[in-house]
């Protein structure tokens, strides 16, 4: 299993330079001694005395960017007007932008698209409000709702700073699967509170993605607006994360030619996502599943009175009634999977795993063991980064489980639904191409939505939420003025 690794980030150093011979001699040492490397040097503007430039340098990382800063202000005759990175430049303004469908030319245009025209739309929703779907975003459009508290390993950062993970969200589903998503980030930590929020905007979307929400309040807001919308509640970071898991989980157990329902996994990090796999493992039918998280192996018979969620886990995990902590869960187990932390697992640990290991370490940015360090002793090892083989990434699951969920306007995303929309991302890589590197998809695979769209709208159609026709079936209604259903 070879492992191959990208990284790096380029750094853009504003410039006022005095205007002598020698003295971009000196930035230039100054630069290399800390590491950097000069990849571009352009001019901005240039003055009698002085002048300005955009000098590009190459970093490892930020870290070593600030050194490399450090050292360049250090120089006299240098003044750093400005550092910026292309990360940042593509956020200025922020990421996304409406833009109108119709559009508006002339006076009758106008008429058309508001008043007195629209006042005929308005009416016929209020005699039916089941037109909004076809008359309004509502058909295409999904909110992407946070409060903050869990942010990309970053943690309780609050809602203006996750709003460029939003946006990003909201990008991915317009990129990916033509879903128009909305930024939605609530100053409010009140679960209640939260839950009144969606409710009351809940008209304008055909389906909520509550993201970044910490656990354990993420169970409860998530069950209570799945009971009160009749439109798909959908929580990413459980979900979408255990629906890859799942997939590239089907695709390991071909690799290392074992049945599926005969693994033993055990799972660290049993919070939103942990928990979420377990659930969407057992499903699958697999049954011995041995959660830990920092007290150690959540055992049956025990009770957890501050955390329902690890009460329900102790009651249907844990067949074996395993005592102790990750040295004794780890026995003989076929699967590790890791959404906790770095440094977590040992190479001690993998020399107790079962033959031909499958590790799942998907703690992000540092995984649970550093795969450089992992090869020898495993089969299969997938990761949550982008720089390694076999990344577990949500983007292979939500955009085309929205898309198919839309396209039927189902009331909610059931487990029936999910498990489809796994089974269709392991199936995108087929038996001729499967091996250890390669059992999940690329984001960037075509193939991936509509696979994912159609088998969640089939399930969708078969367990009984979907409210519109089978796209094979479909005809135009029979509404107002023929209106496309």
């Amino acid at each position: 299993m070879a492992i191959h690794k990208l990284g790096g980030i380029r750094l853009i150093l504003r410039l006022e330079i005095q205007n002598t011979g020698a003295i971009f001699s000196y930035l230039a040492t100054a630069i290399g001694a800390a590491g950097g490397d000069i990849l571009a040097v352009d001019l901005i503007q240039a003055r009698k005395e002085v002048v300005v430039r955009d000098v590009t340098i190459g970093v490892e990382h930020r870290e070593h960017g600030n050194r490399v800063v450090q050292a360049v202000s250090a120089l006299p005759g240098v003044k750093i007007i400005n550092v910026s990175d292309r990360v940042f430049l593509a956020h200025l303004g922020g990421k996304i932008e409406i833009k109108s469908r119709v559009p508006v030319k002339t006076r009758d245009d106008l008429s058309m698209v508001y008043t007195p025209g629209v006042a005929d739309v308005c009416t016929a929703i209020h005699q039916d409000p089941t037109k909004a779907f076809t008359l309004t975003i509502k058909r295409n459009s999904v909110a992407v709702v946070s409060d903050g508290t869990a942010v990309l390993g970053l943690g309780d950062i609050g809602p203006a700073a996750a709003m460029p993970v939003m946006e990003g969200k909201a990008m991915l589903f317009k990129q990916f699967a033509n879903v128009d998503a909305f930024p939605i980030c609530l100053d409010t930590k009140d679960p209640d509170e939260i839950i009144a929020i969606v409710k009351a905007l809940a008209p304008t979307f055909g389906g909520i993605n509550l993201e970044d929400i910490s656990s354990p309040r993420c169970f409860y807001i998530e069950e209570r607006l799945k009971e009160e919308l009749d439109i798909p509640v959908f929580h990413d970071d459980q979900h979408g994360t255990a629906t890859v898991v799942l997939a590239g989980l089907m695709n390991a157990a071909k690799v290392v030619q074992k049945d599926l329902a005969d693994l033993k996994a055990v799972i660290v990090g049993i919070g939103a996502a942990g928990v979420a796999i377990s659930k969407m493992l057992m499903l699958a039918g697999i049954t011995d599943i041995v959660g830990v998280d920092k007290q150690g192996i959540i055992e049956r018979g025990k009770d957890y009175p501050t955390n329902a969620m690890w009460q329900w886990y102790a009651e249907h995990t844990n067949p074996r009634n395993i005592h102790g902590t990750l040295h004794e869960a780890i026995e003989g187990a076929d699967v590790f999977i890791g959404v906790s932390g770095p440094g977590v697992l040992q190479v001690a640990h993998l020399k107790k795993m079962a033959r031909d290991p499958i590790v799942f370490a998907m703690a992000n940015p540092t995984p649970e063991i550093d795969p450089e360090e992992a090869e020898p002793y495993v089969k299969v090892m997938a990761t949550g980064r982008s720089d390694y083989p076999n990344q577990v990434n949500n983007l292979l699951c939500f955009p085309g489980l929205f898309r198919g969920a839309l396209d039927c306007r189902a009331r909610q995303i059931n487990d029936a639904m999910k498990l489809a929309a796994a089974k269709a991302i392991a199936s995108v890589v087929k038996d001729e191409e499967l091996h250890a590197e390669y059992i999940i998809p690329s984001v960037f695979n075509k193939r991936v939505v509509d696979a994912v769209a159609q088998a969640v709208e089939a399930a969708a159609h078969e367990s009984g939420v979907a409210r519109r026709e089978r796209r094979e079936v479909r005809h135009q209604a029979d509404g107002m003025f023929g209106t496309a259903d």
